[in-house]
């Protein structure tokens, strides 16, 4: 049975983009550069700062000048964290069900653990979560599968009883990995030109409140 709900941060359980995106758009003018629409900028968020970065500026990580550049953007989104970030809908009730039936949820997240801890604490969530494994947490990141371990071992849950629900196909590739079961967040980050079909999760949600019908219906198969 399912005794553990995982989840991926930006785009599967908090809506990050608006913030994420406004960030950017401040170091563009900071910068002299154009400002980026939105609708543009949202389908990136969950494949991280970087590649905000190489969106907005069109720099690899060679370059000499990003280092600085993530630097700043970092330093500008830290500002405005929490300014229009909110949980996706719906998903208050979700883990307010997950304590309510005994299981424990937690957060797998390749953002780092200095921006991970203060929203999770701006949204209240830092003192519910049953664990909160971040992108320099451990020594690899998703897709690795050895954040995924690590949060069962901080949990003492075995992977074969745990859900992970992420909006990425390296989402997906670790949790598989890791033994555990996979849903796509189809409410998430997904471009246009993304085939989440074909990344072999157990399962495709469109919205939060999907989540615990699916796992009693996979319960109830168990």
């Amino acid at each position: 049975m399912i005794k553990a709900v995982f989840f991926d941060l930006d785009g599967t359980l908090a809506d990050t983009a608006p913030d994420l995106a406004m960030a950017l758009n401040d170091l563009l003018d900071e910068e002299r550069r154009p400002a980026i629409p939105f609708n543009s900028i949202r389908p990136v968020v969950s494949h991280g700062g970087n590649a905000l970065l190489r969106l907005g500026f069109n720099m690899e990580e060679s370059d000499p000048g990003f280092p600085a550049l993530r630097e700043r953007f970092l330093r500008i989104y830290e500002n405005r964290l929490h300014q229009d970030t909110n949980l996706f809908p719906g998903m208050d009730n979700v883990l307010a069900r997950i304590e309510s039936t005994g299981r424990v949820w937690g957060v797998i997240t390749n953002k780092p653990e200095w921006l991970t801890l203060s929203l999770l604490r701006k949204l209240g969530l830092e003192s519910r979560a049953a664990c909160i494994v971040c992108g320099d947490s451990v020594k690899e990141r998703k897709p690795h599968p050895a954040p995924m371990l690590h949060a069962c071992q901080l949990t003492s849950m075995q992977p074969a009883s745990s859900l992970y629900i992420g909006d990425a196909e390296r989402d997906i590739v670790a949790g598989k990995a890791a033994g555990m079961h996979t849903l796509v967040a189809l409410y998430g980050y997904i471009d246009n030109h993304e085939n989440p079909e074909t990344w072999q999760a157990d399962g495709m949600i469109s919205a939060p409140h999907e989540i615990m019908a699916w796992t009693d219906c996979l319960n109830q198969k168990l």
